[in-house]
């Protein structure tokens, strides 16, 4: 079955590369949580100092985050991480 055609809220194509950016609406975001709480990943290596890298705990689909929930689960033997649905939530107006 195809995935349906994602509704298009915003568009800009760039004259010289002709690149599009588009926003998309998403139904929410689902998040990977540990015990209820907010989590980061990150991915380090052990033996050599090549730095480390953040992954991905958060997405618009969520398939990937159903996927990513088993995948740590069945990593840590545990059923302690879950997906949250977030559908809302407080406006951060600070700048950075």
């Amino acid at each position: 079955m195809a995935r349906p055609k994602p509704r298009i809220i915003l568009s800009r194509v760039d004259p010289k590369t002709y690149k599009a950016e588009q926003v998309l609406e998403a139904a929410a975001i689902y998040a990977v949580f540990y015990d209820g709480q907010p989590i980061n990943l990150r991915s380090v290596h052990t033996m050599m100092n090549f730095g480390h890298k953040y992954k991905k705990c958060s997405f618009s689909n969520r398939g990937h985050a159903l996927n990513l929930r088993d995948k740590l689960n069945k990593l840590f033997k545990t059923d302690r991480f879950a997906v949250h649905v977030l559908v809302q939530g407080d406006i951060l107006t600070e700048t950075a």
